[in-house]
C-alpha cells in the first residue's frame, strides 16, 4: 500500500495511480513521477523507498504494455540512476540491468535509446554490474550491431564499452565482435560527445593487450589507418581532454608493440602532447594525467626517456606538482572537491620522476637535484595514502640504480626503514617495489647495508622467498644473493639456517628461469671466499655449508647442467645459456683447489657425472660458458 501522508504535491495521486488498476492512466502516472524526481535526489530516494523499481519493471518485462508506458518507465529509471549512489545500488540490485539489456532488442528506436541512456549512466558509476553485459553471448554483437543507428546509440554504447571494458577478455570479445571496425567511423564524427567516448574505447581496447592494439593499429577507415586518424585528434584546435585522450590511445598502442617508439607519431606528436598537458596552464586533472601517462610512455625505453628530459623543462614542471598540498590550497582552480589533489599530483610526479630516471645517469642527476626530492619520497613513503606511497617506492628504486646516489644520497636518508615496514605490509604489489628496491640497498657497496643487516632482513627476505607469487619469490631470492656477496661466514651460515634445505632446493627446481638464475647466485655468492686487501680470505665457510647441504647443492647443480626440467620449462632453460654459466660457476667454487677439502668434493661430484657433464658442454657455442666450463675443468685434478 502507498502511504497516504506523502509529502509532495500531486505525488499521491501519481503513486497510487502506478499501483493500481487504472490502465489507462498508467502512462500519465510515469510522466508524472518522471517530473517529480528530474534534479530532485530527494525525490529520486523517497520514490524508490515506495517500491517504484520494481513496479517499472515489471511493466518493461511485460511485451503486451504500451510502447510508450515501456520508454518512460525507462526514462524513470534513467532519471533515478542519476541520483545518489545508493540510489544507482538500488537499481543494480532489482534487476534492472538484465531487464535494460533485454530491452535492446525491441525494434522500436525510441525505447531502445531510453534504455541505453539509463545503462551508460549506471556504468560510469556503477562496476558491480559490468559482468553481466558479458554473460550473454549475443549482447556485445547486438551493441556492435545497432551502434550507428542514431547518435544517441553511439553515444551511449561508445561509453558502455569505454566503462565495461576491463580485461583481457573483455577486450578479446569486443574484438572478435568486431567492435575496432564499429568504432573507426565514429573517430572522424562531428559530434563530440560521440568522439570523446570512442576514444576513450580504443584506449581501454589496447591497454596493455599486444594483440588487440597490433589488431587497432592495421584497421583502416576511408583508406586511413587509425593511427593517422587519432594524428588529427591531437591537433592544438581540439580540447584539451580530446588531446589528451587521442595521446592516451597513441601510448597504449606504442606499448602494445603496434608502433615503434622512433615513429614520429610518438616523438613529435604523442610526447610533445603529453608533456604540454604538464604545464600549469592545464587543469589539475590534465596535469595528473598527463605526466602519469608521460610516465607509462617512456617507462622502458631510454631514448624516449632522453627527450622527454629535456622538453620543455618538464623536470622543473614536476617537481611543482610536489609543493601542491590539500585541496583547499588549490581550490582557487576549479577542480572537483572530493578528490584530494595535492596526494593526486604528488603520486604521478614521483611516478614521471621513476621513469624519466629508469635508466639514465645524467637524467637521475636531474631529478636527484630537484629541491628536496629526497625529502619528499621519505615523507610519501610513510603516507598513509597507499597509491602516494607506492609511486614514491617507486621513483626511489629508479634513483637506487645509481652507484653514486646510494653512496651519497641515500646514506643520508634511512630510507630503507619505511621500506622494511612496507614489506610486511598485506598489498602485494607495496611488497614487490619495495623488495626490489631493497635488493639495490643490500648491494655491497651501500651503506645502508649493514643497518639493514642488522634490523632482520635475512628472515624478511628468506619468507619473501617462499612466497606463491612468482615476483616477491624472486626479490627474496635476489636479496639474500646480494646479501650474501662478499659475506662474513656467520651472515652467509645465517642465510642458509633461516632460507632452510627445502626451500632452497625448491627454489632451485622453480619453474621461473629468472628465479633459478638469481638462486645459482646466491649459491655462488654462499660458496665464494671474502676478499682481504688483495687476497681472498681463507675459511671455512664452504665445508660448513657443504657438510650440511651438499647434497643437495650438487644435485641441483647437476639438475641444471642437464637442463632436466619438466617440459614447460626446458625450452627457456636450454635457450638460455645463463643458468648453465651460473652453475658452472658454482662448480668453480666448490672444486677450487686452493681451498681445504676441495679433492673431496671434486670427487663426489666427477662420481656424479658433473665432470663428464662439463666436458659435453666444451661444445657449446657461447664464448662466456666455454670460458667457465674451462676453467671449472682445469680445478679438477
Amino acid at each position: 500500500m502507498i502511504p497516504s501522508n506523502m509529502e509532495v504535491d500531486g505525488s499521491k495521486s501519481s503513486m497510487e495511480i502506478i499501483f493500481s488498476e487504472e490502465h489507462d492512466r498508467w502512462t500519465d502516472a510515469v510522466n508524472n513521477v518522471k517530473n517529480l524526481v528530474i534534479g530532485n535526489n530527494k525525490q529520486k530516494s523517497n520514490v524508490i523507498g515506495h517500491g517504484v523499481i520494481p513496479r517499472l519493471l515489471q511493466w518493461m518485462i511485460n511485451e503486451a504494455s504500451p510502447i510508450e508506458l515501456r520508454t518512460e518507465c525507462a526514462v524513470v529509471l534513467g532519471s533515478l540512476a542519476k541520483g545518489t549512489d545508493e540510489n544507482i545500488s538500488a537499481l543494480v540490485e532489482a534487476g534492472c540491468v538484465s531487464v535494460l539489456l533485454k530491452g535492446l532488442s525491441n525494434q522500436n528506436l525510441k525505447y531502445v535509446e531510453a534504455c541505453l541512456r539509463c545503462l551508460r549512466t549506471i556504468f560510469l558509476c556503477n562496476k558491480a554490474a559490468i559482468e553481466l553485459v558479458y554473460q550473454d553471448a549475443t549482447i556485445i554483437p547486438h551493441l556492435i550491431n545497432i551502434i550507428s543507428k542514431s547518435v544517441c546509440t553511439q553515444e551511449c554504447i561508445t561509453t558502455i564499452f569505454a566503462n565495461c571494458c576491463k580485461t583481457p577478455d573483455h577486450q578479446d570479445m569486443l574484438c572478435k565482435n568486431g567492435a575496432i571496425a564499429a568504432l573507426a567511423p565514429l573517430l572522424g564524427s562531428d559530434i563530440y560527445k560521440v568522439q570523446m567516448p570512442t576514444l576513450k574505447c580504443f584506449a581501454v581496447l589496447c591497454h596493455q593487450n599486444d594483440a588487440v592494439s597490433q589488431a587497432v593499429a592495421s584497421a583502416t577507415y576511408n583508406g586511413d589507418p587509425i593511427p593517422k586518424l587519432l594524428i588529427h585528434l591531437l591537433a592544438r584546435d581540439k580540447t584539451s581532454e580530446m588531446q589528451m585522450a587521442a595521446a592516451k590511445c597513441m601510448t597504449y598502442l606504442y606499448r602494445g608493440s603496434a608502433i615503434e617508439a622512433s615513429n614520429t607519431i610518438i616523438t613529435l606528436k604523442t610526447l610533445p602532447t603529453l608533456v604540454r598537458m604538464c604545464k600549469k596552464d592545464r587543469t589539475l586533472e590534465e596535469n595528473v594525467e598527463g605526466a602519469e601517462n608521460l610516465a607509462y610512455l617512456i617507462e622502458v625505453d631510454p631514448e624516449l626517456q632522453r627527450l622527454a628530459s629535456i622538453s620543455d623543462h618538464v623536470i622543473k614542471t614536476l617537481a611543482d606538482y610536489l609543493k601542491y598540498g590539500d585541496v583547499q590550497q588549490i581550490g582557487s582552480r576549479t577542480q572537483r572537491k572530493d578528490i584530494d589533489w595535492g596526494n593526486e599530483m604528488r603520486q604521478a610526479a614521483f611516478k614521471a620522476f621513476a621513469s624519466l630516471g629508469a635508466n639514465d645517469e645524467d637524467i637521475r642527476k636531474k631529478v636527484i637535484a630537484t629541491e628536496n626530492l629526497m625529502d619528499h619520497i621519505v615523507v610519501a613513503i610513510n603516507s598513509t595514502n597507499m597509491k602516494v606511497q607506492i609511486a614514491a617506492t617507486r621513483c626511489l628504486h629508479s634513483l637506487s640504480r645509481s652507484v653514486q646516489q646510494l653512496r651519497t644520497t641515500f646514506q643520508d636518508h634511512a630510507v630503507w626503514k619505511p621500506l622494511l615496514k612496507m614489506m610486511q605490509s598485506g598489498n602485494e604489489e607495496a611488497v614487490a617495489i619495495a623488495s626490489s628496491t631493497l635488493c639495490n640497498l643490500l648491494l655491497e657497496f651501500s651503506p645502508s647495508k649493514e643497518p639493514i643487516l642488522e634490523c632482520g632482513a635475512i628472515n624478511i627476505l628468506a619468507s619473501l622467498a617462499s612466497r606463491n607469487e612468482a615476483p616477491l619469490r624472486l626479490n627474496g631470492v635476489w636479496g639474500l644473493m646480494n646479501m650474501a656477496f662478499q659475506a662474513d661466514q656467520k651472515v652467509k651460515t645465517q642465510i642458509v639456517e633461516t632460507l632452510g634445505s627445502d626451500q632452497l632446493f625448491c627454489l632451485l627446481s622453480d619453474q621461473n628461469p629468472n628465479i633459478l638464475m638469481k638462486t645459482l647466485g646466491l649459491l655462488r655468492n654462499l660458496l665464494s671466499n671474502k676478499p682481504v686487501g688483495l687476497k681472498f680470505q681463507k675459511c671455512q665457510h664452504i665445508d660448513s655449508i657443504m657438510n650440511v647441504y651438499g647434497k643437495q647443492v650438487m644435485q641441483a647443480v647437476v639438475f641444471i647442467l642437464e637442463g632436466d626440467h619438466s617440459v614447460d620449462v626446458k625450452e627457456q632453460v636450454h635457450s638460455n645459456v645463463k643458468l648453465q654459466i651460473a652453475a658452472t660457476f658454482c662448480i668453480s667454487n666448490l672444486v677450487c683447489n686452493e681451498e681445504e677439502g676441495a679433492y673431496n668434493r671434486q670427487t663426489r661430484l666427477r662420481d656424479m657425472g658433473v665432470q663428464k657433464l662439463l666436458q659435453q658442454l666444451l661444445g657449446t657455442q657461447d664464448s662466456t660458458l666455454f670460458d667457465k666450463v674451462k676453467t671449472a675443468l682445469q680445478q679438477f685434478s
